[in-house]
């Protein structure tokens, strides 16, 4: 009874291992498919370098929104205040 344990277990562990080198050998990646595959790395790393600068375009771009903004907001009070200073003179 040992013996036929040890039997059965030993042909499960060689059916694992052959199928196990059996299916390893049908999984392999084509030439085709790795030159599809680097194609696209190369696509991805474009696309992130132009994403990338677009960012730093709008970053400058939204420092120059504010830098304008803060340059209305002083000419608004530059206006009041020269508003203010004519309606103190006599007419």
């Amino acid at each position: 009874m040992n013996i036929s344990k040890y039997v059965r277990s030993t042909i499960a562990i060689a059916a694992f291992a052959i199928t196990a080198f059996v299916m390893s050998g049908c999984g392999g990646v084509s030439d085709a498919e790795m030159a599809q595959l680097n194609d696209l790395r190369s696509e991805v790393k474009s696309l992130q370098t132009t994403a990338d600068s677009l960012k730093e375009e709008r970053s400058n771009l939204e420092k120059d929104i504010a830098a304008k903004n803060a340059k209305l907001q002083e000419c608004a009070k530059d206006k009041e205040e020269t508003k203010a200073n004519l309606d103190k003179m006599p007419k």
